[in-house]
């Protein structure tokens, strides 16, 4: 008989059925513990007191020996809940690499990159960085000046500024610019700030200044350029013959010269094409009425034989005689003549045997519209008058791309309002 085991008769006071009842307690509070024991899993940590009160008897005994051997050193035992997974759907902005951000950052227009640029400094880095400030649109704006200024401290390659107000201030940068592209046509800016940004330049290849006016300095400031490849003076004042000698002389690899309708005796225009690039191929030299000669025709000619594009209109000396010296382009492809008057219709008729190439002819104010038809019969394969605008060295051609292109390049970072 097992030693728990006991006779009927040794049992205590009590009938079998209390006896029964006090086995059947015993249970329940065993059961009772183990319930204790399954909910307190979650906990972090679960007392010893209530695990040793709970535990079965044979679990009892062995914790109580362990706690005794390890009264000194206060030892815990517990069950640590199961971490929760932590929730994905959503990701802070602090954990996405610089990479990831700076392409976000792309697409925001440019006030909003300023206001971005004070929430905190990783921010103000990544919205000053040079791979955002590539290419800017200010087009049209007012107080344009502490824009320009940060800008072009941020490293700007392509900056399209036509139309704009800057008042007069002073460019503080050291170093020199990496602008390569840049549009001030027709903008209002002092002599004094304009000078202080092209000071700065030595990389430009295209540069367009209609309408602006300019001085020696400034002149001697484009000298400082030899990449130069297009060049728009159109309407520009304020400069002398010599200082635009020297500036030719410099920009060797000029291909396109818009030095249209500028305040030019005919000092200035033999600068032109005594000192042109005998490699350009567009050139506009109109607006200079009784400047422009036959001899400086000749020269020119003589000098730049791969013209291809070609703007004398309103050089009011200019007469049928000259058609024999331009003969000499032969890859002539465009030829402007408006408002030359001395040229009469009937020698226009001769253009399409001397110019086997020639597409495009401009005779605005030479052709009245009664006699455009017969002229466009006896010349079929050219077309005239169908580009009323020079589109030489121009950002913008009229009938090329607007909203933020220039040179067939669009700005990324432009100011919507």
């Amino acid at each position: 008989m097992p030693k728990h085991s006991m006779p009927l008769q040794d049992l205590p006071s009590g009938t079998l059925q209390g006896y029964m009842l006090s086995q059947s307690n015993e249970m329940n509070k065993r059961k009772s513990s183990d319930v204790f024991l399954s909910e307190g899993l979650d906990m972090e940590c679960t007392p010893t007191e209530s695990i040793m009160q709970f535990s079965p008897h044979h679990k009892y005994q062995r914790l109580l020996s362990m706690r005794k051997e390890n009264d000194c050193n206060q030892f815990v035992l517990n069950k640590r809940s199961r971490r929760k997974k932590e929730s994905t759907s959503c990701i802070s902005w602090d954990h996405l690499p610089d990479e990831l951000l700076l392409r976000i950052l792309f697409y925001v227009p440019l006030q909003d990159l300023c206001r971005m640029s004070s929430v905190c400094k990783r921010w103000h880095r990544l919205a000053l960085d040079e791979s955002l400030w590539h290419s800017v649109d200010l087009e049209g704006l007012t107080h344009v000046g502490p824009a320009l200024q940060q800008v072009l401290k941020n490293g700007v390659h392509m900056l399209r500024c036509p139309r704009s107000f800057v008042e007069d201030f002073h460019f503080s940068g050291s170093g020199p610019l990496q602008m390569v592209l840049m549009d001030l046509s027709s903008s209002i800016i002092p002599p004094s700030s304009l000078e202080s940004i092209l000071s700065h330049c030595r990389l430009l290849e295209f540069l367009s200044l209609e309408a602006l006016q300019l001085s020696d300095n400034i002149i001697s400031s484009l000298s400082m350029n030899p990449n130069l490849l297009q060049l728009n003076l159109s309407g520009c004042s304020g400069f002398s013959a010599p200082a635009l000698a020297h500036m030719l002389k410099s920009c060797s690899r000029i291909e396109q010269l818009n030095i249209s309708w500028c305040e030019f005796d005919n000092d200035h225009v033999k600068s032109v094409v005594n000192n042109l690039n005998p490699a350009v191929t567009h050139l506009n030299l109109s607006g200079y009425r009784e400047g422009l000669t036959l001899e400086d025709v000749k020269v020119l000619v003589t000098r730049c034989p791969n013209i291809q594009a070609l703007d004398l209109s309103d050089s009011t000396l200019l007469m049928a005689d000259s058609f024999p010296v331009l003969r000499q382009l032969k890859g002539l492809l465009h030829l402007s003549l408006s408002r030359c008057y001395h040229i009469h219709l009937a020698a226009l008729t001769d253009l399409g045997s001397m110019f086997p190439l020639l597409s495009l002819l401009d005779v605005f104010g030479i052709v009245k519209d009664g006699h455009l038809s017969s002229l466009k019969k006896e010349l079929p394969r050219i077309s005239i008058n169908s580009r009323p605008f020079s589109s030489i060295a121009r950002p913008s051609p009229s009938s090329g791309l607007t909203g933020g292109f220039m040179w067939n390049r669009k700005c990324q970072l432009r100011f919507k309002l």
